[in-house]
């Protein structure tokens, strides 16, 4: 299971894509490998790390920035919002 399915689990998280109509196939968590590469480095079972999920919608991308709590020993994922940017289409 990756990060977004661990996300989507929780409802709060599904219910802030609903609040910025962004459905659930158009979610990008930018740099996901990156974060599995660093991981065996720390020995940890719970990764922190300030991320950047990028979603679309029919106007546009939301880009939302926090940080990701993420317990690998249960795969689950909460992501703390800190801010987000809205990217308009232009016509």
């Amino acid at each position: 299971m990756n990060i977004r399915e661990s996300l989507l689990n929780g409802k709060s998280f599904i219910e802030l894509m609903k609040e910025f109509s962004v459905s659930a196939e158009d979610i990008k968590i930018q740099d996901e490998e990156t974060l599995f590469k660093v991981l065996p480095r720390y020995h940890r079972d719970v990764l922190k790390e300030d991320i950047c999920i990028e979603g679309k919608n029919e106007q546009g991308s939301v880009n939302f920035f926090g940080t990701l709590h993420y317990n690998l020993l249960n795969k689950l994922a909460v992501f703390e919002m800190q801010g987000f940017e809205k990217i308009n289409l232009v016509c």
